[in-house]
């Protein structure tokens, strides 16, 4: 007997193909975290079949300084620390020779929060450098990952209509994390009290800016950071409504809160893998074409789970650098993902940083470098990454 046949309605209902309204979601969300993981299991083999993708990426953090204090963040550096980070021109130069040498395809170009408006630090490295702002160097070391032979994908927070259109040229992609829609997390003692630019409306307009522009965006959401489960699904529609109006929400990431020591929240409590798993397959039924990823190296061993729950991405993989942003978690070796997924009947591939499904957005002379590296189905070749 299917499986199906054991789910509640409102999860019947959802899967007769609509997307379903925010009642209809909030009701599916009253069913159990079983329930949630085989509809949203449904969803995505009848969606994306059985093979789930990554990226083999590069983390290219050019400047740790940041504008903002998220309180959960261990990413943001002061001047003087020893974890700052502040790459030079022959840095990133070196770093993407490095990238390449490791066969990987692509380079996430990420940065704080514009931190030459806070830091004198920040705008000297810049005139150093020959750059003004943050996202003028970014636009040029995406032209130096080309020159490398790899695809830029840049993540530096809020950005402009011209700095994100000067990005096209070069980026298939770009990134940018919601992670709540919830205004209320920006209050007092709040994990985005000391984050200005995590404001919801700055977030959401940005990511409009991108559909406007015709630019692929990964966005995504940050799990157990004190939301409820109705912001989280507050937060889920408030993506795909842009979705919905430009076409150009290519992946929604489901990231897990992890503590760092060194952070407000270090007490905080990290976010449980049930939960991870019942907002991976919320996503799977607010959006049930969407591509939905969560990170392998904040939950060691649990791809099967994650699986199970309706991801068909495992997000960038670096054979190189670490995660900065989550530096107490390693990423796990490729070959060890690809066991992992065989296990659970899924094979592995590499892509992009854009899906192959959205290269008609991408700017012409990306799309073109695009599909002289990609094999026949727009993915990247095996003896290209393996």
């Amino acid at each position: 007997m299917s499986e199906l046949v054991r789910l509640s309605e409102p999860l019947c209902r959802i899967l007769d193909g609509r997307e379903p309204s925010r009642e209809a979601l909030l009701e599916a969300a009253r069913s159990s975290t079983p329930e949630l993981a085989r509809a949203a299991r449904a969803l995505r083999d009848s969606r994306k079949g059985k093979t789930v993708t990554f990226s083999k990426k590069a983390f290219v953090s050019l400047a740790s300084l940041c504008r903002d204090s998220c309180s959960y963040c261990t990413y943001k550096s002061e001047p003087g620390q020893e974890k700052l980070s502040l790459m030079s021109r022959a840095q990133v130069d070196f770093l993407l020779g490095e990238a390449a040498r490791f066969r990987c395809v692509e380079a996430l170009i990420v940065a704080g929060e514009r931190p030459e408006q806070a830091y004198p630090e920040a705008r000297a490295w810049l005139a150093e450098n020959g750059f003004s702002s943050t996202a003028e160097y970014a636009a040029h070391c995406s032209e130096r990952a080309e020159a490398a032979g790899l695809f830029p994908h840049t993540n530096i927070g809020n950005m402009t209509r011209g700095e994100m259109s000067e990005l096209r040229r070069t980026n298939p992609s770009v990134g940018l994390m919601l992670e709540s829609s919830s205004a209320r997390l920006s209050g007092e003692g709040m994990a985005h009290e000391g984050a200005p630019s995590k404001d919801p409306r700055a977030r959401l307009a940005a990511l409009e800016c991108a559909g406007s522009l015709r630019i692929p965006a990964t966005t995504g959401v940050l799990v157990g950071i004190g939301e409820t489960e109705e912001e989280l699904a507050d937060s889920l529609l408030a993506i795909r409504a842009v979705h919905r109006r430009w076409g150009n929400v290519q992946e929604v990431i489901v990231q897990n809160f992890v503590p760092k020591p060194d952070t407000p929240m270090a007490l905080w409590p990290r976010a449980g893998q049930d939960y991870l798993e019942r907002a991976v397959s919320l996503a799977r039924l607010a959006m049930p074409d969407m591509n939905v990823q969560a990170p392998p190296n904040l939950s060691p061993g649990a791809c099967a789970g994650l699986l199970g729950a309706g991801i068909n991405d495992l997000g960038g993989i670096s054979p190189l650098t670490p995660d900065y942003v989550n530096p107490e978690c390693p990423w796990p070796a490729v070959s060890d993902v690809e066991a992992e997924c065989a296990s659970a009947g899924f094979g592995l591939e590499c892509r992009f940083p854009a899906y192959p499904e959205f290269w008609g957005m991408v700017h012409p002379r990306v799309r073109d470098r695009l599909e002289r590296a990609a094999d026949g189905r727009g993915l990247v070749p095996g003896e290209r990454w393996r």
